[in-house]
């Protein structure tokens, strides 16, 4: 065999050395000396050297990730062959060579035909004497057997159980762990025995027992109660268990205060008695749950934020580390209740430790008053040169928000910006600071004038690409709306002339954006842009011959100069994914292609078909895994060929599948709702699912009478329905235009069912009326909106006329989350969630939601709701609306008035 060699580690992560015994082993010189296995009269060193190479380097299963490169895996012929040979040292008595075969027998993965080979040996130590033999034992068999045979070592596992060795029982309870999920009905009847120990005195078998018990009970919420209630008073003394107990009672505190309305918190006080426990680890895991609570007050918090102080003094830089970042995560929520620890933190910026030292600069800046600001700032130049870049962006964030929250302070906390932005860096790095910046600009008006110099400095040394694009096209938007707009000119042209083409192209577009919004510039920015006509790439050369072609008004796009500068400058509204694919479903001829026809729906796969097939997802956000609404080609192309509907204008949208049957039904049936401006097309998609049964003659009766607005006009019914062969039938209803119509509809499947022979395939002459009665449907006014985004919100909602804006509050009662409040608001509104606003952060007392989409009737809609907490659970939200028509603004306020 090859001498085990000493390798490095990656120069990043340590420069120490470290000892390889397994590197350089070659399978074929493994497989070559393992005969040592089938000699008798061999001695054990040879089969004991031989059997961890085996366990590295030649497993059926996954290999060890940590050698995986160097070993290749055994075929089955081979690994066969082995598990044989291994299966003869169960005559040796060492016990060292013995725990090696217990190993190979379990990473070897014997199939059912060979485990049975083992199963005597396995089920003879399970009995043995030695407590070392018992415990692999049941590890190695629990691995490798399946449900049949688990049935013949039930008794032995269950005494195991409740054995006095503990590590036979922890053994047991392991391997119960892992057989839930394989057979769990069998380890559900071993209830009493992992019940006995739980009491038991061993820390590790309190532990594991705790951690099965909760595990056969988790279905159960009641049991789960009944289990933290019994296991609160006292009888858990492990430390590790214990900590277990706390999560478990957190999940029972979450649970109960989501279904009561009132502001009790059971269990609460077994987590303060765990912060006076003795054991660290206890205290600070009750410190994490009680700040991790929905709602947790001030006073709560309290005992658990003093714990925590004291524990930012231990010498245990691995105490001080969880003490700080829990402190962290609370500063985010209840800044007032961490301030009193500020001067404990402050001592930990010199930590050793960088991520200590990180976490309390940054908890520092959530903290932190105005009249500390300008001390942070000179405490943190030096400290920013001693940490990684993924620290620095941390602290960047923080930054940020301090800012925000003290607007005043923009001068300071901008220049320290500014001058990292200047120090070495990684792009993640420099983007973060880049996205800072601007984020500052456009909250405090005062920051814009300094906030570009900064901008335009580092664009003059920016090695990159992107970053230098953003920051022009940032410079182009903000630039023309400062007080003296040629200064920023020079930096501009400068790309021009020093960058690569991508960013020469983007410079061209920001002097172009000059040369249209400052006309006293205009002049001089053609001349720059002249010059661009020169350049070797053709994307400059092209943009610059656009923009000079419709700024000088050689070509027109439009009626005013208003209609040219949103051509060049717009905001693109559609998604470019449909783009990319009507481009492609695009068939050259003499019809030029048409953007107007590309849809605007921006897609998007809902949760629950992520998940397995049959799971739905429930609680609030149920609400918004619905399907996914959209104007799809196909639709379009049917609803077309129908005369019936030919005369109803443009498709506006077409929703998601809607369910009106239960699954495994005689007949399958869903819904697809068509919205034009004046009608609703219900196309109903129907299956036979019975194959000695032929439909004729298939039609939907729908009763309008909950829906007073819809008048039938027109139905067009399935003529033949055989098994397994979907088909379409249609109802079609007018409605008012620019009436937001909701209504229900009752359904019920109308047919003549013929019997039709198994043998021949040939229906009946004669046939049967019958009728199946179907699901409910509703229109609802989300069903109006089209799921629209916007890439910049805020431009796009000052674009808009202030004319159309239309505020005011609503009290939404009581609620079991603000998530849950903002999750029902967007599914009665129907409107596509902007910059990741529809994310509500945990224990978070108010929360600001962008909305966009476009109503029918092709108008645009931008909605702003801001939610807040008035009471325990009463949520209060104050609703903005701006729109291309003012009637619309008001539409979304009754809406949500009548929601």
């Amino acid at each position: 065999m090859a001498q085990p060699l000493v390798m490095k580690k990656d120069d990043d992560l340590d420069e120490e050395e470290y000892y390889s015994p397994f590197l350089g082993i070659e399978k074929g010189a493994v497989l070559q000396e393992a005969r040592v296995f089938h000699d008798p009269s061999s001695t054990l060193g040879g089969a004991a050297r031989l059997s961890p190479s085996f366990y590295t380097s030649s497993t059926r299963g996954t290999p060890s990730p940590r050698y995986n490169v160097i070993y290749p895996h055994l075929i089955l012929v081979e690994a066969t062959e082995v598990f044989f040979a291994t299966t003869k040292l169960f005559q040796s008595k060492d016990a060292g060579l013995r725990r090696m075969v217990y190993l190979m027998i379990k990473e070897l993965s014997p199939s059912a035909d060979e485990v049975i080979i083992v199963t005597s040996s396995l089920m003879k130590d399970m009995n043995s004497k030695t407590d070392m033999y018992r415990a692999n034992a049941i590890r190695v068999l629990c691995r490798i057997i399946d449900s049949t045979l688990l049935t013949q070592i039930e008794r032995y596992l269950k005494q195991a159980i409740v054995d006095k060795n503990p590590v036979v029982a922890s053994a047991a309870l392991v391997s119960g762990i892992y057989l839930l999920q394989t057979s769990p009905e069998v380890v559900k009847r071993w209830s009493n025995e992992v019940q006995e120990a739980v009491q038991s005195r061993s820390a590790l078998v309190q532990f594991h027992a705790l951690a099965l018990l909760h595990q056969i009970r988790q279905n159960d919420r009641l049991a789960v109660s009944k289990l933290v209630t019994s296991l609160t008073r006292g009888s858990v003394r492990s430390p590790l268990a214990q900590c277990l107990l706390i999560r478990y009672t957190s999940q029972v505190i979450r649970e109960s205060s989501m279904n009561s309305q009132g502001g009790d918190r059971p269990f609460f006080d077994f987590l303060e008695s765990c912060l006076r426990n003795k054991s660290e680890m206890v205290i600070l895991e009750a410190a994490r749950a009680i700040t991790e609570l929905n709602g947790v007050t001030s006073r709560e918090l309290t005992p658990a934020i003093t714990v925590l102080q004291l524990l930012l003094s231990s010498p245990k830089p691995v105490l001080r580390f969880a003490a700080v970042r829990t402190l962290n995560k609370v500063a985010s929520t209840h800044p007032l209740a961490v301030t009193n620890c500020n001067i404990d933190m402050e001592s930990l910026i010199s930590d050793q430790n960088r991520s200590i030292a990180t976490l309390a600069i940054t908890t520092l800046l959530k903290t932190g008053n105005e009249s500390s600001v300008d001390r942070l700032m000179k405490q943190m130049t030096n400290f920013m040169s001693d940490i990684a870049d993924e620290f620095k962006i941390v602290v960047v964030e923080a930054i940020r928000s301090l800012c925000l929250k003290f607007p005043l302070k923009y001068r300071s906390l901008m220049n320290f910006l500014s001058n990292i932005l200047r120090e070495e860096g990684g792009f993640d790095y420099k983007k973060a600071i880049v996205d800072s910046i601007i984020i500052l600009i456009r909250d405090i008006p005062d920051a814009k004038e300094s906030g570009l110099f900064h901008l335009c400095e580092f664009i003059e040394d920016c090695e990159f690409t992107y970053l230098s694009a953003q920051i022009l096209h940032f410079l182009g938007n903000e630039g023309p709306k400062t007080s003296d707009p040629s200064k920023y000119i020079r930096y501009i042209y400068n790309r021009v002339i020093l960058e690569n083409a991508t960013v020469r192209a983007s410079a061209v577009s920001t002097l172009a954006k000059f040369g249209a919004l400052v006309d006293s510039l205009k002049p001089r920015i053609f001349i720059l842009l002249r010059r661009c006509l020169f350049d070797g790439d053709d994307e400059v050369r092209d943009r610059a011959t656009l923009y000079l072609k419709l700024l000088g008004g050689e070509a027109t796009v439009g009626e005013t100069e208003k209609d040219v500068n949103e051509f060049l400058f717009g905001s693109l509204d559609v998604p470019l994914v449909n783009l990319e694919t009507s481009l492609r479903n695009y068939e050259p001829s003499e019809a030029p292609f048409d953007i107007s026809s590309v849809s605007r729906e921006t897609k998007s796969q809902p949760l629950a078909e992520k998940k397995a097939t049959g799971k739905k997802p429930t609680g609030p956000a149920s609400a918004l895994s619905g399907p996914v609404t959209t104007v799809d080609a196909s639709y379009e192309k049917l609803l077309s060929s129908i005369s019936e509907f030919t005369g109803f204008g443009k498709l506006f949208k077409s929703s998601g599948p809607v369910e009106l049957t239960e699954a495994e039904t005689e007949y399958s049936v869903n819904v697809v709702k068509h919205i034009y401006d004046g009608h609703v097309v219900l196309q109903y998609n129907c299956t036979n699912t019975i194959p000695e049964q032929l439909l004729e003659e298939v039609v939907v009766f729908v009763d309008a009478s909950e829906a007073d607005e819809f008048s039938e006009v027109a139905s067009k019914p399935l003529r033949s329905l055989p098994y397994d062969s979907p088909g379409q039938t249609f109802v079609a209803f007018e409605k008012p235009e620019g009436v937001l119509a909701t209504g229900k509809f009752s359904n019920i499947l109308k047919f003549i069912v013929k019997e039709v022979d198994p043998s021949t395939g040939e229906a009946d002459d004669d046939g049967v009326e019958d009728e199946y009665q179907l699901e409910d449907l509703e229109i609802v006014s989300a069903d109006y909106m089209l799921k629209v985004g916007v890439s910049n919100f805020r431009n796009a909602w000052e674009s808009m006329d202030p004319e159309s804006e239309r505020v005011d509050e609503y009290g939404l009662g009581v609620r079991e989350s603000l998530a849950e409040a903002v999750n029902a608001v967007i599914s009665i509104l129907g409107m596509q969630p902007c910059e990741g606003t529809d994310v509500v952060p945990s224990n978070s007392r108010s929360h600001t939601c962008l909305l966009s989409g476009v109503f029918v009737g092709n108008v645009k809609v931008l909605v702003r709701l801001s939610f807040g907490l008035s009471g325990p659970k009463e949520v209060a939200m104050k609703l903005a609306v701006r729109s291309d028509d003012p009637e619309i603004s008001d539409k979304i306020h009754e809406i949500v008035a009548n929601g």
